[in-house]
């Protein structure tokens, strides 16, 4: 069984036709669907029944009744000028891969019916309620599926969903020139679909429409700006929370760190400005009082701003700061939590955090607390069964080990190491407190890591995980051997 593609092989577009001409080969009952798909645009129809072929009655008729442009022969050069795209339904094989490739010589797009190894682009099921147009497509695999949504989206729609679209277009320009972009023009365009305006149109009363949507032009109130300091969690998107999803759809702009993958970012609006802001070891691309002041100027613009985090915001997220410079400007904001990495890498290898009667508590640090000369405080928590999530704890990996061990905490104590730790490209190590001196042997870690340490780490699932110390072969062993004796 094949798997099903994930991606689109064809990508869904809308050509413009007004002025331009489209041409259809043949003569029978395909190429007169394609015409009245035509006939649906201000496209001119430009029909050519090859030599030795008669035109179906019905076709005749349809370009009688159109005023359509139809000859019977072979393609000449005129039947290509000013043609944006060309339909081919002969029916014949071998003629219609010949004017496919006549016609994509000439660089013009080309769909052939039935042939969709020799079409440039497939023919949607359509339904248009002009200027609104819903096209369906399957890429060739399921033209009657797509026959069967093009009914029950019709059927959905209301018939006058066109002149609701036309309203709108005819105030775009008004909206642009009165409201500031973002939130206010948000909530006009909500009030004007969603309300009295489109019931109006519904109701055939455009006069009363129009009334209506100058009036909410007048009356649509300038909103506040807003802050959302948002978890993006350890980056895969299904673990993004709902409320995370919901706000990333309102905010005007967001601010996003450099761990939090790209597709969590376009997880927000389309038109939202994105402003990457994030911050590597030895690579600061904005430093923490810049994010402050650019978070507090525009929320005074009346943007409508997601900090969006790597994690958690309120874990190692400098959420603090952020917060202080918010309230010191009367802005409002709100905390939207998200899954810290170590209980992304605790449930990556199945291990629990806290083991009645082994852990009851649970230390989150990062590998630089350990750096000074004096031990931290959650260093003797460490001794007593605490469960330690170390972040950022690669680097500094040899050095905590080796003051946990001077400090007490036996050397046979369970590690567990995890890159990416929620996402699908994770790697996961385990091993012993001694052995973390060997993670700087891992070279090919060059994600976030996180080290976890404790005797509850003893319950964790090893099925995927990997050695922390790697064991040497015998024959690597004599090499090394022997290029040490030459040295």
């Amino acid at each position: 069984m094949t798997a099903h593609p994930t991606r689109l092989t064809a990508f869904p577009a809308f050509f413009r036709v007004d002025s331009a001409a489209v041409l259809i080969v043949g003569g029978g009952e395909e190429a007169l669907n394609k015409a009245r798909l035509i006939a649906e645009t201000t496209a001119q129809i430009r029909i050519v029944v090859p030599e030795g072929e008669t035109p179906e009655a019905d076709l005749v008729q349809f370009v009688l009744d159109g005023g359509y442009n139809l000859r019977t022969g072979a393609l000449q050069d005129n039947d290509f000028a000013q043609v944006k795209l060309a339909f081919v339904a002969t029916g014949d094989a071998a003629q219609d891969a010949n004017i496919a490739d006549e016609t994509k010589a000439r660089h013009i797009p080309v769909n052939v019916v039935d042939r969709p190894h020799l079409c440039d682009f497939f023919t949607p099921a359509l339904v248009a309620h002009a200027p609104v147009a819903v096209a369906i497509g399957t890429e060739g695999a399921g033209p009657v599926l797509a026959q069967k949504l093009r009914r029950e989206i019709g059927a959905a729609l209301s018939p006058q969903i066109g002149a609701l679209a036309q309203l709108a277009a005819d105030y775009r320009d008004k909206v642009e020139s009165t409201l500031p972009r973002g939130t206010a023009r948000r909530q006009f365009w909500n009030v004007f679909f969603n309300g009295t305006i489109t019931q109006a149109v519904e109701r055939g009363d455009l006069n009363l429409a129009r009334e209506l949507a100058d009036q909410a032009l007048i009356e649509v109130n300038i909103p506040a700006g807003y802050v959302w300091l948002v978890g993006a969690g350890p980056g895969a998107e299904d673990l993004l929370t709902l409320r995370a999803q919901r706000v990333l759809m309102q905010a005007d702009v967001i601010l996003y760190d450099a761990l939090v993958p790209e597709s969590v970012v376009t997880m927000g609006r389309r038109d939202a400005v994105r402003i990457p802001v994030g911050k590597r070891k030895g690579c600061h691309s904005k430093s923490q009082s810049e994010i402050n002041q650019l978070l507090v100027e525009l929320a005074q613009e009346g943007q409508r701003v997601v900090r969006l985090k790597s994690g958690d915001p309120l874990v190692f997220g400098r959420a603090g700061e952020e917060m202080a410079a918010l309230r010191a400007a009367n802005i409002g904001f709100e905390i939207v939590p998200g899954i810290t990495s170590a209980i992304a890498a605790a449930a990556d290898m199945q291990l629990p955090l806290t083991l009645r009667g082994v852990a009851s508590s649970l230390i989150f640090t990062t590998g630089h607390d350990m750096a000074g000369d004096i031990l931290p405080d959650w260093a003797r928590l460490a001794l007593s069964g605490a469960t330690i999530a170390v972040y950022m704890g690669a680097s500094v990996a040899a050095s905590v080990a080796s003051r946990l061990i001077g400090a007490g905490l036996h050397e046979d104590t369970a590690v567990a190491v995890v890159e990416n730790a929620g996402r699908s490209e994770r790697v996961m190590l385990h091993g012993l407190l001694k052995d973390l001196a060997h993670l700087k042997n891992h070279k090919e870690l060059q994600g976030p890591v996180m080290v976890i340490i404790g005797d509850a780490v003893a319950g964790a699932s090893l099925e995927d995980a990997r050695p922390l110390a790697q064991q040497q072969t015998p024959v690597l062993h004599a090499l090394q051997a022997g290029e040490k004796e030459k040295a």
